[in-house]
């Protein structure tokens, strides 16, 4: 595990296990790491202004870290427990917290997602944050969902879908037929639905956990294809506009 993973990444109160020399490397105050800065809301390198001092590698307890953002020295507050006999690591709470780093990014698509959904999408990463994996499986399953019917909408809209076929599809035929529709990111990897659907129904916490941002990056993936796509129409049009105002 990496610095980044750790800090910006695993949620409160998920026990590590790790022995002691890379409690050492994850605390190391000599090395540099990647990340983003939700409070200036830009990307930045952030180090740890003190390492870990070696009686509390032995004896363990509770211990305070702080990690310095370079490029504005905000500091981030992180509060550990470490269990030598155990060689595992907790974090029991840090400010700003793990759903703070990702919410600050998922804005960017409020032109793609209604302002439900994008609720939703902060619940899902909110819920993670805090240990609740089952609950945000939900939230991430719904956001999948919404972009389905959105594609739907738009393959009536255009004729190239046939409504009775659709309706009697599974999800992963369903995505088939609006292929012309979805990202291609989407398409490839259709089989994230039946994940979701697997963590709601079959997984425990722990699991769902350990799965919850491969999935949320898969559909920040879907929605960064949407994205870019919607940029390049609004782009056109402009152009197009631009060009019919000229006169020669």
């Amino acid at each position: 595990m990496t610095q980044q993973e750790f800090f910006f990444n695993t949620p409160i109160y998920t026990p590590l296990k790790i022995e002691s020399v890379t409690l050492l490397d994850l605390t190391s105050s000599s090395k540099e790491f990647e990340g983003y800065n939700p409070w200036q809301k830009v990307e930045s390198t952030f180090v740890v202004e003190e390492g870990i001092y070696p009686p509390f590698i032995r004896n363990g307890g509770y211990e305070t870290i702080e990690v310095r953002c370079k490029r504005t020295d905000s500091i981030f507050k992180y509060y550990i427990l470490w269990v030598p006999k155990e060689q595992t690591i907790v974090k029991i709470g840090q400010y700003p917290s793990i759903a703070d780093f990702h919410i600050s990014e998922i804005k960017q698509y409020k032109k793609l997602l209604s302002t439900e959904k994008l609720k939703e999408f902060t619940r899902a990463i909110g819920l993670a944050a805090n240990g609740v994996g089952i609950g945000s499986f939900v939230y991430l399953r719904r956001i999948f969902e919404y972009l389905i019917e959105d594609a739907y909408t738009m393959c009536k809209k255009d004729g190239t879908v046939d409504e009775e076929n659709y309706k009697k599809s599974r999800m992963d035929q369903k995505i088939e037929l609006l292929s012309s529709h979805l990202p291609d990111f989407l398409v490839e990897h259709k089989s994230m639905y039946s994940i979701l659907s697997k963590g709601i129904h079959e997984l425990d916490e722990k699991t769902c956990l350990a799965h919850f941002d491969s999935l949320r990056v898969g559909i920040e993936i879907i929605l960064d294809e949407k994205l870019e796509e919607l940029k390049k129409k609004e782009k056109i049009e402009q152009a197009k506009k631009k060009l019919m105002s000229i006169q020669v």
